[in-house]
């Protein structure tokens, strides 16, 4: 999408990024695998904004992001978002477990490659054993969901599957957590800074205490 639109307006959703209108805006997300003819129809569809989902972890650098970037900009979309699920639900990071820094350095890296690529927004998610669920619904129009009932839920995240109250063997205070979290955010807040990424902060999902 050109940036030398006559007005632009500023996104309050996903800060760093600009808009040729006000109001709305629709994304969705976009395989790396995405063919033209599917990029044209979002195009079509009005589709402005996009979320990258690589599944190769090779893809996770500057230069790639920056490919895709601008192979999405030729069809109007722009780029808001890489999602990279080897630093998103790190239960390292959540709850102190071994491979803690390692795994904060990681993630440093990726905010230092999205900020080389300009792509100004991460999402991080502070979750500890993955993303919880019942099962599959179908929706309006024949859509899936997601659906929870708590008595029986099961998590899962890249294959790792979670169960029971106590899914790494003991109880975790929420003040551990905050402490955890703190130790995390002042080791990337500067990186952030200056690689200029604003981070989203993504609660528990679903949000169950």
């Amino acid at each position: 999408m050109s940036n030398a639109t006559a007005t632009s307006h500023s996104l309050r959703a996903v800060p760093g990024f600009k808009s040729p209108h006000p109001g709305i805006q629709i994304g969705t997300y976009i395989s790396a695998d995405a063919s033209d003819e599917e990029l044209q129809f979002m195009q079509q569809l009005g589709v402005g904004w996009a979320m990258l989902i690589p599944a190769d972890l090779s893809q996770h650098t500057a230069a790639h992001y920056k490919q895709f970037k601008e192979r999405f900009s030729r069809y109007e979309i722009q780029l808001y978002r890489v999602a990279n699920h080897s630093v998103h639900n790190v239960e390292e990071i959540t709850l102190n477990l071994p491979g803690r820094d390692q795994k904060i350095e990681e993630f440093c890296t990726f905010i230092r490659n999205l900020g080389a690529a300009g792509i100004h927004y991460n999402t991080y998610a502070h979750m500890g054993n993955g993303i919880w669920s019942t099962g599959q619904s179908s929706g309006r129009g024949g859509v899936t969901a997601r659906t929870l009932d708590i008595r029986n839920a099961r998590g899962d995240w890249k294959g790792k599957k979670f169960s029971g109250e106590l899914t790494h063997g003991r109880p975790y205070s929420e003040e551990e957590i905050w402490e955890n979290y703190e130790y995390f955010i002042r080791k990337v807040v500067p990186v952030a800074e200056e690689a200029g990424v604003y981070i989203g902060i993504h609660p528990d999902d679903p949000p169950v205490y």
